[in-house]
């Protein structure tokens, strides 16, 4: 063992420290170098073969982390599965984020994985400070050694770090920003994680435009000038520029809450009057935000926008009478309702309620006689719903799709299937149209910041608006509607519809909500979360209620 580096063992747990600028060496090297492609000896026994064992787990981790805490990144690499990219990583953690100390101190195995945490002392100039973080590692037996590497990946050195990203320390590269809602509460990531790529692209954006000056930080450097850069940790702080944004810290603190009793679930909430984003929240919070980014197909809340076409194009009121069978053939296809329930003899706003898939896939028969079944609803959406046209709101967000259709992805579409894709924020726009009689650009941040172009519709006319208030209403309210339940205690006005998206090898449907009440509409959707009403409703319900 080599000065500056020594390793404790207490109860099972080790713990690694290596210090010095140079990095001392903890020399735990067998003589085996463990990477996928090395060459086999011509005498070497045959490659083991099977599950990895209790011991090979913790062999494996033990001296991996033993050569990572110590600064020796070729012995490191050569423990994985790919020691030409793991090497380098390793050797740039240390060398670009300028860590001059690493203790790690891995927890019991679960299963093949073995979770770590790190303190890693960052120096620059003339500051020093420590980095505490968890990650975990996975170890697995090699395809052509036989041996138990650990399975590389740019998260075993952090848990956010990409294939393209590159651990740093020195002078930021965007100015600091302090981000405060629409009543000056400031916002932050370690109070709002779903804010947290919001704040980093915001600051990218815009830490120049609002007066901020850059300190001395340690990043992640997302190795894209279109992508934030990730801050980990300031160590010489520089001068925060207030930027305003539209959020509203009660809502979001609302909208925080509700998804985390979720798996993985999106929520987004907007002021119908003006187009202010409210909340945005994810869980778990990641670097990818799907409430603002998400292309999902949204199931049978596009019936707020089928319905719309419906009337726009002379095929029904929310009085008329409508024909829901408990199935329907189109295009070739067979599609059916929830258990196959039917409506005799009901209208429009009835189907809507109840989420009737039938009657709304048999307006295609009425657009084919008139050559628009394949492209009206598109046409809705993007003249009368914003929906496709380009949508600046201040950081990246998807502008959703309805694209023409073909074949039985018409049908589909009617009913938010096929090609349809959207976010939690196309959706909760979809509301917030129908409360406002039409449609106002969503945004976080106020456009002449950087003169950014709103997209733009038509208002919808009166009687749309209001037939779909009507639909919407006895959809929350209507003993039978389909959001009743999730939208009790939702304060007047109000209105709701649910979905139900079927995705491709999950046994369970995505859960999809959206809803309006007062001057705030939102929408969101619980992954393999069944009927739109059982949990994605309850998430928009306390968003609602928080406004």
């Amino acid at each position: 063992m080599r000065s500056g580096a020594k390793v404790a063992i207490v109860g099972g747990v080790f713990a690694v420290v290596a210090s010095g600028v140079g990095y001392g060496g903890y020399n735990l090297w067998n003589g085996v170098m463990g990477g996928e492609k090395s060459p086999e000896s011509k005498n070497a026994a045959a490659p083991r073969t099977g599950p990895v064992t209790d011991e090979e787990i913790t062999t494996t981790a033990r001296d991996f982390l033993a050569a990572w805490a110590a600064g020796e990144p070729e012995k490191a690499g050569q423990l994985t599965n790919d020691p030409v990219t793991a090497g380098p990583a390793v050797a740039a953690y240390r060398d670009g984020a300028k860590v001059t100390k690493a203790v790690i101190t891995p927890g019991a195995a679960v299963g093949a994985t073995v979770p770590f945490t790190v303190k890693a002392t960052i120096s620059y100039e003339d500051v020093t400070k420590d980095l505490s973080y968890a990650s975990e590692l996975t170890v697995v037996r090699g395809q052509t050694t036989g041996r138990p590497l650990v399975k590389w990946q740019p998260t075993v050195l952090h848990p956010k770090l990409t294939a393209d990203g590159t651990l740093r320390t020195g002078a930021a590269k965007s100015a600091s920003i302090k981000a405060v809602d629409r009543n000056d509460v400031e916002l932050t990531a370690e109070k709002y994680p779903s804010l947290g790529p919001v704040l980093n692209e915001l600051r990218r954006r815009y830490g120049s435009e609002v007066g901020g000056s850059t300190g001395v930080e340690t990043w992640i450097d997302s190795g894209s000038e279109t992508v934030a850069d990730i801050p980990l940790l300031v160590l010489r702080k520089g001068k925060a520029g207030t930027l305003k944004t539209t959020i509203d810290a009660g809502v979001q603190a609302a909208a925080e809450k509700a998804v985390k009793e979720f798996g993985k679930a999106s929520v987004a909430a907007v002021e119908p009057s003006t187009g202010a984003i409210r909340a945005v929240a994810n869980s778990p919070a990641a670097e990818f935000n799907t409430a603002l980014q998400g292309q999902q197909a949204p199931g049978s809340t596009m019936k707020i926008v089928t319905a719309a076409m419906m009337m726009q194009n002379g095929l029904a009121t929310p009085t008329t009478k409508v024909e829901c069978p408990p199935d329907v053939v189109s295009r070739s296809q067979s599609f059916q309702n929830l258990d196959r329930f039917s409506i005799i003899d009901g209208t429009l706003i009835e189907a809507f309620r109840r989420s009737c898939n039938t009657a709304f896939i048999k307006a295609i028969t009425r657009l084919s006689d008139k050559k628009i079944a394949d492209t009206a609803l598109g046409d809705t959406a993007r003249d009368s719903f914003g929906i496709g046209q380009v949508w600046q709101v201040g950081v990246p967000a998807a502008d959703g799709s309805v694209p023409e259709s073909a074949g039985s992805d018409t049908p589909a579409s009617y009913i938010g299937q096929g090609k349809i894709t959207m976010s939690a924020l196309n959706v909760a726009s979809l509301s917030a149209t129908v409360k406002n009689g039409g449609f106002l650009q969503p945004y976080l941040v106020a456009k002449d910041l950087d003169d950014r172009e709103f997209a733009k519709t038509d208002r919808l006319s009166p009687e749309v608006a209001l037939g779909l208030q009507r639909m919407m209403n006895a959809a929350a309210t209507a003993s039978d509607g389909t959001a009743t339940k999730a939208m009790a205690g939702v304060p007047f006005p109000k209105g709701a519809k649910t979905g139900s998206a079927e995705i491709d090898g999950h046994a369970v449907s995505n859960s999809w909500f959206t809803g309006y009440s007062g001057d705030l509409a939102a929408a969101a959707v619980v992954q393999s979360g069944g009927h739109g009403g059982d949990a994605a409703g309850p998430v928009v319900a306390r968003v609602l209620k928080a406004g």
